[in-house]
Formats: structure tokens, sequence, C-alpha cells
């Protein structure tokens, strides 16, 4: 079995970042496979190799690598952030003094700011935030040059210290100085690195916030029956907590004794608390609000369902959509072509200066800082450096994990959990949606929903026979009738003398008489009654004296749901293993017609395929083992939580919760993820493509040139942040 290690990288920014510490990851030997997340700052490696050589291959590329992604519960981000902006409020400090004495030369032409020491001024105040806040960016840089994987640094670095270069050459060789822009350009790149920190850190707000509904400590009791604190990561299956109103449920378990209402929003997003009593499950993180209960630990740690719910948001953030492949792709090219392409603006200037400043003639009249008397070395410097910084691709990359992040996280706070970023794109594309019946479009449990009774006997006293006969049973059936009797505040009555035939029936004694219910053979019932498929018949004194009729119901808002998604344009299909009689009027109901029935777990797999076959994409709704083939085959597969282990496992997304809003919002979360990745691409590309050839023309002053990407990068963040917004 391969061991996993886990590993905190420092100073990954955008998707070329990802890249390049997932090549050298790769490249360490014993390595089998690793997973980035470039939110939380983390890489998660598969094989059987020490931490110390996956330390050392990172570092190698110019990033930071230490063991662990997080202390505790607390996540890094914020600690980053905070490193961030401090270097970013220096740079500013150090370079507000350069930029109002630049701006004095630029606007209103003084000679009083052409001075020498006009310029070892400005020289010195940029220096110092280049080797000061900037150091990381150029020795991320430099060391990444050094093993020849150029990274997004790159670009800032150069333009930067070439910038800079010029305040050096103005005391040397008497050129004009740009150093003062050298400064700004990594002010600007630093302002751009504490806005995407900041966004990461809000984009995994989601996985927080579910760490933080962790308790820290549980009140057990011990061999003597006494109250103790223990750690939770002390918990043991089996034992017993104290859970009193307003605590938080330690972990997943069992309610033994007493009977509270309990807060499970994060789990079915409901604000409304669901009660909860004697053998009850209830899970870690919901909160217990209004009494004391006694609940017995089914499952610990990496186990419960928080914990589960925590791996899921993180591993979502790891997946790449296919869109987000080709731009990763894109940008993996970048850098070199850009310096390339850096690299030919220099010499075209230097060959072709007159026709390049003829074009510079165009824009000076209307833009203050083209200045097209400057010698051809500075004016090729000036488009040198512009190309360099304007072209960073850093929006491009941060394009779609953005969304996504933002996404997932929404997600995760309203009960939909995406596993699979992949499916946002494909459900884009779905034109059919097959659903699963019982649990999914149902209850998935019975209910009485039509009592016959004779003439001698009301509808009470049924249920009350019914109920006191059928109490010690843990049939479906018989479980139907008692909580009808509990619902109307029966008394039950004792049965003596129960006797239980498998699959046929009960029967005993009730008072003086003696009861029989169950089956129409069981009961040789004889009546002219007709009911539905689900009936049981009950005698008292072997004469046929009522038949209770069930239904396995439908949820609340599954009619509704269907509608807005027909409206929305989705083909709905029904699946079910029940018989045609069951089905078809149920699906009547919603407004579905078509309609399979008899489904063996293989057959409904088949009707997936079948569909996708004659060119439909598919997205496929269930809960039980009997769907997850299903599940795993159609384009996408949405898996209710409430359902089986296996089912949730071969799902794409996994929805919380006891309605189907939740599908309905997940469906159109996903949509709204996905059309923010395609909005926040093209608002990246056309960027580069107007701003690349405006600085080959030396019409972008580099200064410009950094606010510019920088605004690109805000644009892309906050478009995708911009979800939060949407109405789901």
């Amino acid at each position: 079995m391969s061991d996993i290690t886990e590993l905190r990288i420092e100073g990954m920014h955008c998707a070329a970042c990802v890249n390049t510490v997932e090549k050298a990851l790769r490249k360490v030997n014993g390595v089998e496979d690793v997973i980035i997340n470039l939110t939380m700052g983390s890489a998660r490696v598969m094989g059987n190799v020490s931490a110390n050589n996956l330390i050392n291959a990172v570092l190698n590329t110019g990033y930071g690598a230490e063991s662990g992604v997080a202390k505790g519960n607390k996540l890094q981000l914020d600690t980053d952030t905070v490193r961030v902006k401090n270097n970013m409020v220096t740079a500013w400090i150090i370079t507000a003094p350069a930029i109002a004495l630049m701006a004095v030369e630029i606007f209103w032409q003084l000679d009083q700011a052409r001075t020498d020491f006009f310029h070892l001024v400005i020289t010195i105040l940029s220096g110092a935030v280049l080797f000061g806040p900037g150091r990381k960016t150029i020795s991320s840089a430099w060391k990444s040059l050094l093993y020849w994987s150029p990274n997004m640094d790159v670009l800032i670095a150069l333009g930067s210290t070439a910038a800079f270069s010029t305040g050096i050459l103005y005391f040397t060789m008497g050129m004009h100085s740009f150093a003062g822009i050298g400064g700004m350009i990594m002010a600007f790149h630093l302002t751009g690195r504490y806005i995407e920190s900041k966004a990461r850190g809000q984009s995994s707000k989601a996985i927080r916030k579910l760490m933080d509904r962790t308790a820290k400590k549980a009140t057990i009791l011990d061999t003597n029956n006494r109250e103790q604190k223990v750690d939770v990561r002390d918990l043991l299956l089996d034992q017993v907590m104290i859970v009193r109103a307003g605590d938080v449920i330690p972990t997943d378990g069992v309610i033994i004794e007493g009977q509270a209402a309990i807060d499970e929003a994060l789990v079915s997003g409901e604000f409304v608390p669901a009660v909860k009593s004697i053998n009850d499950k209830v899970l870690g993180g919901t909160i217990c609000t209004d009494s004391t209960v006694k609940i017995k630990v089914t499952k610990t740690g990496a186990d419960t369902f928080l914990a589960k719910v925590i791996q899921l948001v993180a591993q979502t953030q790891t997946t790449k959509v296919p869109i987000q492949i080709f731009a990763d792709r894109i940008v993996s090219y970048f850098v070199p072509s850009i310096l390339v392409l850096a690299t030919m603006t220099f010499m075209v200037w230097i060959i072709f200066p007159d026709a390049m400043v003829a074009v510079l003639n165009v824009f000076a009249e209307y833009i203050p800082w083209v200045d097209p008397l400057r010698s051809p070395t500075e004016l090729a410097i000036i488009a040198a450096i512009a190309v360099l910084v304007i072209s960073c691709p850093c929006a491009l990359g941060l394009a779609t994990p953005t969304a996504l992040m933002v996404g997932t996280g929404l997600g995760a706070e309203m009960g939909i959990l995406i596993r699979d970023g992949a499916a946002i794109q494909r459900l884009s594309s779905v034109s059919t949606i097959l659903f699963d019946k019982t649990g999914t479009l149902t209850m998935g449990k019975p209910t009485v929903t039509k009592i016959h009774q004779t003439a001698d006997f009301t509808e009470k006293d049924l249920i009350t026979m019914a109920a006191s006969l059928s109490k010690e049973s843990t049939h479906p059936l018989s479980r139907a009738i008692v909580e009808l009797a509990e619902k109307e505040s029966y008394s039950l009555h004792t049965v003596r003398n129960i006797k239980i035939a498998p699959g046929e029936g009960l029967s005993g004694y009730y008072k003086q008489d003696s009861l029989k219910i169950g089956s129409r053979q069981y009961t040789a019932a004889d009546s002219g009654v007709n009911p539905n498929n689900m009936s049981v018949y009950i005698n008292r004194n072997d004469e046929l004296i009522g038949i209770f009729e069930f239904e396995d119901i439908l949820k609340p808002d599954a009619k509704d749901i269907i509608a807005k998604l027909k409206q929305d344009g989705y083909h709905c299909v029904l699946l079910t293993g029940d018989n045609h009689a069951v089905a078809a009027p149920l699906a009547e109901k919603l407004g579905i017609t078509n309609v399979y029935t008899e489904l063996t777990p293989d057959k409904k797999m088949e009707v997936i395929m079948s569909y996708q076959q004659d060119g439909h994409i598919v997205a496929m709704v269930g809960d039980g083992i009997n769907d997850a083939p299903a599940l795993a085959n159609a384009d996408v597969g949405f898996a209710m939580a409430g359902g089986t282990d296996i089912a949730v496992e071969a799902g794409d997304i996994v929805l919380s919760g006891k309605n189907l809003q939740v599908l309905y919002r997940a469906i159109k979360l996903s949509l709204s993820t996905f059309q923010k990745i395609r909005q926040n691409l093209f608002l990246a590309f056309i960027y580069n493509l107007v701003a690349v050839p405006l600085a080959i023309c030396g019409i972008l002053h580099p200064v410009i040139a950094e606010a510019a990407m920088a605004l690109s990068s805000i644009t892309v963040i906050g478009n995708a942040n911009r979800l939060r917004l949407s109405p789901l």
C-alpha cells in the first residue's frame, strides 16, 4: 500500500505554478501520483518516498515546502495573507515618494525633477522595494531559471530589475532612468498577490467553516458512570457521550437516552431543527438545541460525516475541468514565449527605430507618457519591459481555479458536495435527467394513505388495534401503522401471544379477541374492495374488519422541481425496480411520460447507455445500491447523501438534505460556475490579445502595464466572487 505525504507549498499563485511543482514532484523516484490544491497551498503525494526528497524537489524549483498542510484545525492561508499584506504595504510606503517625484517629471516636465539627486533618491527607493518586500519574487524567479522551470515571477523580476538597472546606467552611461518604474512594478505585483491570497482564503472559507464546526472536547461517561472531559480525537467506538442544550455534537452516533431538537443545517440546509429521539442517528458538527441526550459513538475521526464532507470539498478543489486543462497547456508555454517576444520587441526597436517611432508619434499628442524623442535604446527598453509585465498570464491561470473554488465553497454551504470538478462542465451539456423513484422522488418509506373499515369499527379503532399488534415488528408496513398511531396520539394496548409468520403477517390476542393482520392470503380475506398493490388486511375473530392501503408518497417538492426542470428544457425520465402499476400513477402525478419499470441495477445502466448512444448527455439522480452502476455510467451522477455509501461514492455531486430543492440548486450552481469559468477565460484572453500589441508598439508605460496586469487578476477574481450574488 502506498504512503500518502502531505506538503505545504509556499509561493504558488496560479496554474503555471501548480504545473511546475507537480512536474518536480512527479520526477522524484517512488512517486505514483500528485494532487495539488492551489486554494490551500498544499500537495498530496502518493507513493513510497521520503518527505525530505519531496521537499527538496519543490525547493529546487524556487517554491517553499514543508511537511503538513495545517496545524490543528487552522489553515495556514490567514498567515500567508498577513505576510503578503505586510509586503504590499511596505512596498507602497517605500514607493510612494518615488511616485510623487516621477509624477512631477512625467506630467509637469520640471527641470528641477531631473537632477542627479532626484534620480539617486528614486533609484535607492526602487532598490529598497525590489530587494526588501520583493526579494521573494526575485529569488523565486532566479531559482526557477536555474532549474529550467521558469515561472510567472520571472516576467515580473525581469521587468522590474531591467527598469531598476536603468537607474544605475543613468550614472554610468548617461542613459535616461526608469528606476522608479521597477519599484512600482513590484508594488503593483505584490498588491495583486495580496488580492489573490485574499481570494484563496475566501474560496476556502467553506472548508474552514466546516472545520470550525467540529467540537474540540467531548463529555463521556467513564466505567464508573461519571462524567469526564476528553479530547474528541481520543473518542472510542461505543463510548457514551453527554450532549447538553447548545452543545455541538462531537462525533457521529445514535441517541440512547433522551430527546432533543437537532440543528442539522450543516447536513440538510434546513434551518428548522429536526426532533431526534432514541435510536435516531445524529452527526458530528450538528447542534443540540434544547435538551440533554446520551449518544453512543458509532464513528470517529476520518469516518465521520463531517470529515468526509471536508475531504470531498478539498478533493473537488484539486480536480481539473477540461476547459482548464486547455488553459493550463497554454499557460505552460507562456513564460518562455514571452521571453522570446520581449527579446524580439527589443531587437525590432533597435533595428527599425524610425518605423516604430512613427507609430509613437500618432499617440504622443494624447498620451502623456509617450515620448518619441527618447533614444532608440530607451524606447526599446521601455517596450521590452512593458511586454514582460503585461504578458504575465496570472489572470489566465486564476480564471478556472478561482471560479471552481468559489462554486464548490458555496455548494458546501448549501449541502451540495461537488466531488468531481469536471462534472460542472459536463452538466452544462446535459439534456436528459433520469430519476430513481424510491428514496429519490419519494420519501423512501410506506405511509398509510387510506383505511377501509366495516360499519362496526371506527378508523381510530382499526389504527389502535393494528398498531398494538404491530408495535414490536420491524417490518416497514408495521412501522408505518405504528407511526400513524403515534402521530394521532392513540394509546396502544398489550397484545398477548404474538406470532410472526415471516413474509405473511402477525397474529395475537387483543383483549379477549384474536387479531390477525397481513396479506390477503394470510388473513383469508374476501371483500368487495380492490385496494392498491401495497395493502394489509386485519381480521378480528376471523372476520375481516378493515384494510390499510400504503403508498411511498412523493417528496413534497418533487412535482415542483420536475416542473422547473422541464421548463428549463430538460427531458425527465423515471427509472424504478417497481412494477408498472405502482410507477405509472406516480409518474403521471409528476408529469413524466417516459417510465422504465422492473429494472435491475444492470438494466438501469443499460437505459443510461442507450440514451447516451442516441446522442443525449445524461444526468442520473439516485440513492441506493441498485443505482450505483447507473450513477457511475451517467455523464453526471447526483447521489442523495441519505442513500447508501456505494451510491454516494459513485456520484459526481452529493446532495445533502431530504428534499429535491437542493438538486435544482446544484444544477443552477454548476451552470453558474461554468459560466463564470468561461467569462474569466474570455476576460483573460481578450486582455492579453489587446494589451500585448500595445506594449510591443511602446504605447504602454511599464507602470501602466503592471497596473493593467494586476487589474486583470482582480477582474477575474471579482467576477468569480459574483457567484455569491447569483440567485440559486
